[in-house]
């Protein structure tokens, strides 16, 4: 497949970072997008809303439907998956975006922030994922693409944030079960970036992380894209890391992703290189 023209994503969180990347990207090679995210009002700290990432889809030149959805609602994933296959006639690609983040120790995590965590990060996954399925199954070549890390249970990847930790590996447990329960009918995979990626979640962090070490959420936005175009019957249960995906497309120049080139770049969690 060489474009993504007349496909149909539904993208959780994709109101702005990573998931609005990937929905742009999409959408100008004139896919629809089915933008499912709880925002629906500007946040002082957190530009975007469902609203205004469907008019950024719609200039790009994709097609656009703006579902407010909490993901920890099953009743909402279900009617918003209905409306985006009457809307669009179908559905081709799900990418579960949406995350919680709080880095923090034991002590330290509230059990409402562990609770909203393991609710977006796995459980959200999973229904949403459960969800779109039976249309997926349909499809001629559908796809489900996690946002998430590989699988690696060496302790350092737990001892200074274990909640998150595990509710991250809740999406990548969920593409270790899925890909091998729907091989060979739907492609289910996952997508992680080599260094950090700065998004409003980043600089919600409060200058943890300098955005000179970070790369755009671009780079994501087009490995996913390559990702899609890949046969779903041979293509499956992948945890891929976005520089390989690009370099396997003859992409190895990646000075432009980054938001400062020449300065030296912060690895992410989850990747010892």
């Amino acid at each position: 497949m060489s474009t993504l023209q007349g496909k149909t994503l539904f993208i959780t969180g994709g109101s702005r970072g990573i998931g609005l990347a990937i929905a742009l990207k999409a959408a100008s090679e004139g896919a629809n997008i089915a933008i499912a995210a709880k925002t629906t009002e500007e946040h002082p700290k957190l530009p975007g809303t469902i609203y205004s990432a469907a008019e950024a889809i719609e200039k790009a030149g994709g097609k656009a439907l703006p579902l407010k959805v909490d993901i920890r609602n099953e009743d909402e994933i279900a009617a918003a998956v209905a409306q985006t296959v009457a809307t669009f006639g179908g559905l081709d690609i799900l990418v579960n975006n949406a995350s919680a983040i709080n880095l923090t120790g034991t002590l330290e995590t509230p059990m409402k922030r562990y609770d909203l965590m393991n609710q977006v990060n796995a459980r959200g996954t999973f229904a949403t994922s459960q969800a779109c399925l039976p249309e997926l199954l349909k499809a001629e070549n559908p796809h489900i693409l996690m946002l998430s890390p590989p699988l690696d249970m060496d302790p350092k990847w737990f001892k200074n944030h274990t909640a998150y930790t595990m509710a991250k590996y809740g999406m990548s447990m969920c593409v270790l079960g899925f890909s091998e329960e729907f091989r060979g009918r739907v492609a289910v995979n996952a997508l992680w970036p080599r260094t950090v990626i700065y998004t409003a979640a980043i600089q919600m962090l409060g200058g943890m992380v300098k955005p000179e070490g970070c790369r755009k959420p671009e780079i994501l936005a087009d490995a996913a894209c390559a990702i899609f175009k890949r046969d779903a019957k041979t293509t499956t249960g992948h945890f891929y890391i976005d520089d390989e995906v690009l370099s396997a497309e003859g992409i190895t120049n990646l000075d432009h992703y980054a938001v400062a080139p020449g300065h030296r770049l912060l690895g992410d969690l989850f990747l010892n290189s």
